[in-house]
């Protein structure tokens, strides 16, 4: 079997302090930069993982998002690799020794770009029915490991030692978030640019820190190597990028912390 085909996402960090206003929406300068005419879309997300943190560990995450105007929610399992010194050739072919092969259509591969980092994901996307009280409303912790345990792809369940890894996992997991997020949908150099803006809790857990996040997909790693040395040229002459590569999933793990989660929200 052939080694998996990846896309590219170059994402890179703005500075909240610069680009968002006092109502935490994007400032107008930026706006006009990206073209951005739409209002934003609104996202809610949550993770699933134990409190020791089980499935992040072990490269994984399983995430639940419900975007407005979608009637359905996303179910995604996603695992990770690291791309060390931009060997993605070497990395494919790990994922491949892993079962993650061009043969397999049920998962996607990308190359996740940073400032300076490189991470191989590679994801498998399910399509949930559910049915909240509001158009974005996130099942309970409950529910959400049903979920996620009916829905889990064999890879994710037989990864861990031990048999049923991801089953037994799951059952023990608990909700991370749900965060509140926004997207607007702009143009750079005639590319899909997405800005997001993600309110977290802060390090002391007494406020919120905004992660606002600028990315476009391509599949051709020329456009994207070349595109994200511009564009992180020209966002750094608006002294609008932050030099620091996007932490989101791992910072909503240690933020949302467990001690501070109800006892329905898991053992």
């Amino acid at each position: 079997m052939p080694k998996m085909t990846p896309d590219y996402e170059v994402r890179l960090q703005l500075d909240p302090e610069r680009v968002l206003n006092s109502e935490h929406n994007l400032e107008s300068d930026i706006l006009e930069f990206f073209k951005v005419s739409e209002k934003p879309l609104q996202m809610n997300v949550q993770f699933l993982d134990k409190c020791s943190k089980d499935i992040y560990n072990a490269g994984w995450c399983v995430r639940i998002r419900k975007v407005e105007e979608k009637s359905h929610l996303e179910l995604t399992y996603k695992k990770r690799y690291d791309i060390d010194n931009g060997n993605i050739d070497e990395v494919l072919a790990r994922a491949k020794k892993d079962g993650f092969h061009g043969g397999d259509t049920k998962y996607e591969a990308q190359v996740e770009w940073g400032y300076t980092k490189q991470t191989l994901s590679i994801s498998r996307e399910k399509q949930v029915s559910h049915s909240g009280k509001t158009e974005l409303e996130l099942p309970g912790p409950s529910d959400s490991r049903k979920m996620a345990i009916k829905e889990e792809p064999d890879k994710f369940d037989d990864w861990g030692p031990g048999e049923d890894w991801g089953t037994k996992t799951l059952a023990k997991a608990r909700v991370f978030g749900p965060v509140l997020a926004k997207r607007w949908i702009g143009e750079w150099n005639d590319i899909e640019v997405y800005i997001e803006v993600w309110p977290i809790p802060d390090a002391e857990g007494t406020g919120t820190e905004y992660i606002v996040e600028a990315s476009f997909k391509t599949d051709s790693y020329k456009t994207a190597s070349a595109g994200r040395i511009n564009l992180t040229s020209q966002l750094q002459a608006h002294d609008w990028v932050l030099a620091e590569d996007s932490l989101k999933t791992k910072l909503i793990l240690e933020r949302y912390s467990c001690s501070n989660m109800t006892a329905e929200n898991g053992d």
